[in-house]
């Protein structure tokens, strides 16, 4: 390895040390031993799930009982939020496409790549709950709100990685197209796209599992879905809720990764 790389890591690997240095406090981490030190409380908090006689008959049966209704409960609200997730996904992808190829340097000109790109940073920086709160003052309450919220900030996410993925790629198909007198708009259908695919699919199907996830929290603020039960139950301290709902977004969310790689596999 030459001298100059060797410097040059040496240089990345004193700055990744000087910035954990300096994060360390205002993270907080000198209070990282409480985990230890208090770990049984941990312990008596996840205890509430379960009740304290749960080992008699009577009730284990009340338990099963209401752990079932509160799955039959979750079902549909998750089913929701997942259908949220779907298209605040769609829509990304479709407004991702034409902002990551004018976000590539090597596709668009730099006076048109800066202010896409900053445009990106300012949806992929604002929370989807905040976002949730700016469509909430439009369209009101329930799931509309939520699919635009994951819409506009995965929009943000997905772009920069369909730009970074246009400009990696092997700039020969580009030239052959080029060289049959093609215009721009056919070197960019015929030359990038097909190499880019691929990771683009990839790319999205990744966010739609992310999705399923942001979409559980939007609930929170009224934006549809099973984060409202699921906060509801949290405030009542119904453990029992709270696990029957926590369960189902476990599920879905495991089956969701499943059916990802599946598609994964079969499309890349």
């Amino acid at each position: 390895m030459p001298l100059t790389e060797r410097l040059a890591n040496a240089v990345i690997a004193a700055g990744v040390i000087i910035i954990l240095v300096w994060s360390f406090d205002a993270a907080d981490m000198d209070r990282s031993y409480l985990l230890v030190e208090n770990f049984g409380d941990m312990q008596e908090f996840l205890a509430g799930f379960f009740p304290n006689d749960i080992a008699s008959a009577a009730s284990r049966s009340a338990y099963w009982t209401d752990l079932r209704t509160g799955i039959s409960e979750a079902v549909p609200q998750m089913i929701i939020t997942v259908q949220i997730a779907i298209w605040g996904t769609f829509i990304a992808v479709i407004a991702a496409i034409p902002f990551g190829l004018l976000s590539a340097r090597n596709v668009a000109p730099g006076w048109v790549v800066q202010p896409v790109r900053r445009l990106m940073d300012v949806f992929r920086s604002i929370n989807e709950l905040i976002i949730a709160l700016i469509f909430i003052a439009a369209v009101g309450l329930g799931p509309l709100a939520g699919v635009m919220a994951l819409a506009v900030h995965t929009t943000g996410v997905l772009a920069k990685l369909f730009s970074e993925a246009v400009e990696s790629i092997d700039h020969g198909p580009v030239e052959g197209v080029r060289a049959t007198g093609a215009r721009p708009l056919h070197e960019v259908i015929w030359g990038v796209i097909p190499q880019v695919a691929p990771l683009w699919t990839s790319f999205g199907l990744y966010r739609f599992e992310s999705n399923a996830r942001s979409a559980t929290v939007l609930g929170l603020i009224g934006a549809g879905g099973i984060g409202q039960i699921l906060f509801e139950a949290v405030r009542a301290f119904d453990y029992q809720r709270t696990a029957a709902i926590v369960i189902v977004i476990i599920l879905a969310v495991s089956a969701i990764d499943m059916m990802s790689q599946l598609l994964r596999k079969r499309l890349l």
